[in-house]
């Protein structure tokens, strides 16, 4: 593990602080996210109509958006809580669930791109056709492998000056400079719907801890969920059991456990 990024530390920080994090996602995601939220010690909340959009995201201490389930409303209300969130300087991260899938989707995400997003998470099929590839992704599934998309991923970064993390098997989070690789997880957990969209929430709650250090708070939130999956596939039965596991595991790592089992290794 790399000692700079204290782990424990950080976990130790956003459970002490509870954060608020504004999570505008798909009507598919909104339970599973706001348990994994819960579970891991933050504090969730779905806000996306554009009459209170912009003025709950400057209450919250992160925003994130997810496209996963678009509407005109709800991309409205996306633009005016990106536009709360940086009026009080608070973090916001995007999720471009299936952007190539649809010309509407596709211009959604430049357009909120062009926002500067703190953070981008996606799949590696998403963040290969973000950066102008060709991808196999289909809907929401990624058919790309992660390694795959590590170039795309330091592009985008460089391009768009924000940190990009790309999920998968082992995951990929890169600044544009800096790179890593996180391990663990369990392969149920592509079984189970959404939670890749529960990734990205929290993101936000890590991200809303540490707001000047997104590559290190993006590292923390994906670890921990390494480590809680890995838990989880070892009591788990099936999908549905998983489930069940996961959020308990994601409430049983301690600090020192997270920095004890996350597994970091540099590209």
């Amino acid at each position: 593990m790399t000692p700079d990024l204290d782990l424990a530390g950080r976990l130790d920080a956003m459970r002490g602080a509870a954060p608020l994090v504004h999570c505008i996602t798909n009507y598919v995601a909104m339970n599973i996210a706001a348990n994994v939220l819960l579970a891991a010690g933050a504090s969730p909340a779905m806000v996306h109509t554009p009459e209170e959009a912009e003025e709950f995201a400057a209450i919250a201490r992160a925003l994130t958006v997810n496209i996963g389930t678009l509407s005109p409303q709800w991309l409205e209300g996306m633009h005016l809580a990106v536009a709360g969130a940086k009026g009080a300087g608070r973090p916001w991260v995007l999720d471009p669930v299936a952007h190539f899938a649809t010309t509407y989707r596709r211009q959604a995400v430049s357009d909120l791109m062009a926002l500067k997003p703190d953070v981008l998470r996606g799949n590696a099929s998403e963040v290969i056709a973000l950066s102008g590839g060709q991808s196999m992704g289909q809907g929401a599934d990624s058919r790309d492998p992660v390694d795959r998309a590590e170039g795309a991923a330091m592009v985008i970064a460089r391009q768009h000056g924000c940190v990009v993390a790309v999920t998968g098997p082992v995951d990929f989070v890169t600044d544009g400079k800096r790179s890593l690789r996180i391990a663990g997880g369990s392969p149920l957990m592509p079984r189970v719907t959404a939670l890749g969209c529960s990734l990205t929430a929290l993101v936000g709650a890590f991200l809303a801890i540490t707001p000047r250090e997104p590559f290190e708070a993006t590292v923390a939130a994906l670890a921990l969920f390494a480590v809680a999956g890995e838990r989880a596939g070892r009591a788990a039965q099936g999908p549905g059991s998983f489930q069940n596991a996961f959020l308990d595991a994601l409430h049983a790592v301690t600090p020192a456990g997270l920095a004890g089992e996350a597994m970091l290794a540099a590209p």
